[in-house]
């Protein structure tokens, strides 16, 4: 069990890696909203034939949905997309570097709100290693000057982490809410929070900016691709939090970070400062703490 969450979350890092590259491409084109709808728009039918799949393949029983249960779902796809939303306003700061390395501090504040409201429980390796995985993070955001940092970038930069957070802890309450077994609970929060979020999301753009929907129809290779790395990448992340507790899904996903240094390390050729160097040992050292869990 334990190496199956570990499995995940790095096929999740990766893939999200992946996802953000082509998003990056589209946002040149699309405007913030059909650029975060690209994540979605294909993902809602590849998480349903996922689903499909899983019940060709082993018999489960269908899920019955509590009250509990949809308020976790409508708060998971709703937050996400406010989380979505503070991160862009975080980009368009100044303080770039700062405010990405704030709106990445998931996992501290996730461990945080775990434990107070959620009943997680972390031993004191697992804070370390959390504790090891912020100070990565933070120090590869720290290029622009933390003396500079505004009132303003930290509130949205704390706001953001704790919307993500809040994401991935109600993600996993949805989950466990369902009592069913896995991978069954996991692929039905997964459609669901996916196709609620497709439906807001195109709502939105079909009253506020249909021109951006009919630009998505010029690019459907990149859309598509999108869309596929997105599927598979919550797929990991909603399958690693139904296993394990959100704090150490989320430590260890920040091997993230790592991918994308090695990519621009040798595929574009780039160098790597001695602060990345101190950064990867953090993350690395942060990631064997939480995988002994």
């Amino acid at each position: 069990m334990s190496f199956s969450w570990i499995a995940f979350t790095l096929l999740a890092a990766l893939s999200q890696s992946w996802r953000n590259a082509f998003q990056s491409k589209l946002s040149k084109d699309l405007s913030v909203a059909g650029t975060t709808l690209a994540r979605f728009i294909f993902a809602s039918p590849l998480a349903l034939m996922y689903l499909i799949a899983l019940y060709q393949w082993q018999s489960a029983p269908m899920p019955k949905f509590s009250g509990e249960f949809c308020f976790y779902i409508i708060g998971a796809a709703v937050m996400q997309i406010i989380a979505t939303g503070l991160m862009v306003l975080l980009f368009k700061l100044e303080n770039y570097a700062i405010g990405a390395g704030l709106a990445k501090c998931e996992a501290p504040v996730s461990a945080v709100l775990g434990v107070l409201f959620f009943g997680t429980v972390l031993t004191f390796t697992g804070w370390i290693g959390v504790l090891l995985g912020t100070l990565g993070v933070l120090l590869l955001s720290s290029s622009s000057g933390w003396r500079r940092l505004s009132l303003k970038t930290l509130l949205l930069g704390v706001s953001c982490s704790s919307a993500f957070a809040l994401t991935s802890l109600w993600i996993r309450e949805a989950s466990l809410s369902l009592q069913l077994p896995f991978p069954f609970s996991a692929a039905w929060v997964l459609f669901l929070v996916i196709l609620l979020q497709t439906l807001l999301i195109t709502a939105y753009l079909l009253v506020k900016e249909r021109h951006t929907l009919a630009a998505m129809y010029v690019r459907p290779k990149l859309v598509i691709m999108t869309s596929l790395t997105s599927v598979i990448g919550s797929l990991g992340w909603f399958s690693a939090m139904s296993l394990q507790t959100v704090p150490y899904v989320k430590t260890l996903g920040q091997v993230e970070i790592i991918f994308m240094i090695f990519i621009s390390y040798f595929w574009l050729s780039q160098r790597i400062s001695s602060k990345e160097i101190l950064a990867l040992v953090l993350l690395s050292l942060a990631a064997i703490l939480v995988m002994w869990q």
